[in-house]
């Protein structure tokens, strides 16, 4: 158990960890996807436990209430060492890379070991190939296995990994709790835009405004009642948008100087995202900005699945491509390269069985997940239960 299999470990041992006194949960990822969503679990979690106390390692992204450290050599002195100063009574283990010496040292304290997000894909240790391969030693100490689905199941079947331990999941996702907005206020402008066609532009660039107009000019023609609500993603976005939307010889309501849209109202213009909870309820479909433009890399698009908004977005969503994929392999989203295909694409979608549809569709993506992060808290807490009374 003391080496692994494909990459090398820290070289020197971390600096010695003061432990907190209470539960403490060691979160661990191998990737800014799989870090990104373990990071929203945890905070989760502190939500639901504030004395629980959260180390992370690897991949996840810093956070206000986390200890960062770094991981050991995978040498068993070093990682008995580790995690003797540690003390984990929780690992959620959000890596398809293995540490056996560590996840041994680890199950030898009796910490309740869970893995996350196991794809259909080799597990690499880092011992030499002249050694048999620790891999499914390693993954015999996990309490709880989530995989990505049954491809990886049947994986972790044929190396042994069987039983009550195994659980068919789905891909691990960052998933934020649904944007809020003032029920009252939500209730006037849905009766107030009643009958009314209605499309959102979120977090738009200023680059981008001139093709969500020439779109919007386009989706009218059919659509006489189409309403564009317009969202800056930022205070400098949102000076040059409004010039231009001011210059569109549209009829426009400024929702900052307290305006409210009419019948003839054809754009909406907001300041700021600050409100989104309430415009993703009221527009079934929005185009994500930031995505046609390039160097802004896109827009997380669960913030709007999660409130039941159909999705298109530009090509250039490079910081959550994961996330738009699989938006897109369930139907819920849709790429647009230009002004063209995004005035078709509105028109086409702008009909609420269409949007209705793709929105059904993300919501499945999202419940999905949320009852798996729900599940994976659960267990969680059953182990510091069973910690705390031992």
């Amino acid at each position: 158990m003391t080496y692994a299999r494909g990459g090398a470990a820290s070289a020197a041992p971390p600096e010695p960890l003061r432990r907190p006194p209470g539960p403490l949960v060691w979160a661990h990822a191998d990737s800014a996807r799989r870090g990104r969503a373990l990071a929203s679990l945890c905070a989760r979690l502190r939500l639901q436990r504030p004395e629980v106390t959260v180390v992370q390692s690897g991949e996840i992204p810093p956070q206000p209430e986390a200890t960062q450290v770094a991981l050991p050599r995978e040498q068993l002195t070093d990682c008995e060492t580790f995690v003797t100063q540690v003390k984990p009574d929780v690992l959620l283990w959000a890596s398809q890379s293995l540490r056996p010496a560590l996840l041994h040292a680890a199950a030898g304290q009796g910490c309740t070991i869970i893995g996350l997000d196991a794809a259909d894909a080799a597990w690499p240790t880092a011992a030499p190939r002249w050694l048999p391969d620790p891999a499914s030693g390693a993954l015999s100490l996990f309490s709880h296995v989530f995989t990505q689905g049954n491809a990886a199941s049947r994986r972790l079947r044929r190396m042994g990994v069987t039983g009550p331990i195994l659980h068919d999941a789905a891909p691990l996702l960052d998933t934020a709790p649904p944007l809020d907005c003032p029920d009252r206020l939500h209730e006037e402008l849905a009766a107030t835009l009643t009958g009314r066609p209605v499309w959102l532009a979120a977090h738009l660039r200023a680059e981008e405004i001139g093709d969500v107009l020439a779109a919007h000019r386009h989706a009218v023609r059919l659509a006489h009642r189409l309403l564009l609500i317009a969202v800056p993603a930022s205070p400098r976005d949102e000076a040059l948008i409004s010039r231009a939307v001011r210059a569109s010889q549209m009829r426009v309501c400024d929702w900052e100087n307290g305006d409210l849209p009419d019948e003839y109202t054809q754009i909406l213009l907001a300041a700021s995202p600050d409100e989104l909870g309430l415009w993703y309820r009221l527009a079934p479909l929005a185009f994500l900005g930031g995505s046609l433009a390039p160097g802004y890399g896109g827009q997380d698009p669960f913030e709007a699945a999660s409130l039941g908004a159909a999705i298109l977005y530009g090509p250039n969503v490079g910081k959550y491509l994961d996330a738009y994929s699989l938006l897109v392999e369930a139907g819920a989203a849709r790429i647009v390269r230009d002004a063209d295909s995004l005035g078709t694409a509105v028109s086409h979608l702008v009909a609420p069985d269409q949007a209705a549809s793709m929105a059904h569709a993300g919501w499945d993506v999202i419940s999905s997940r949320a009852a798996l992060v729900d599940e994976v808290l659960a267990l969680a807490g059953e182990a510091l239960d069973a910690r705390r009374s031992a």
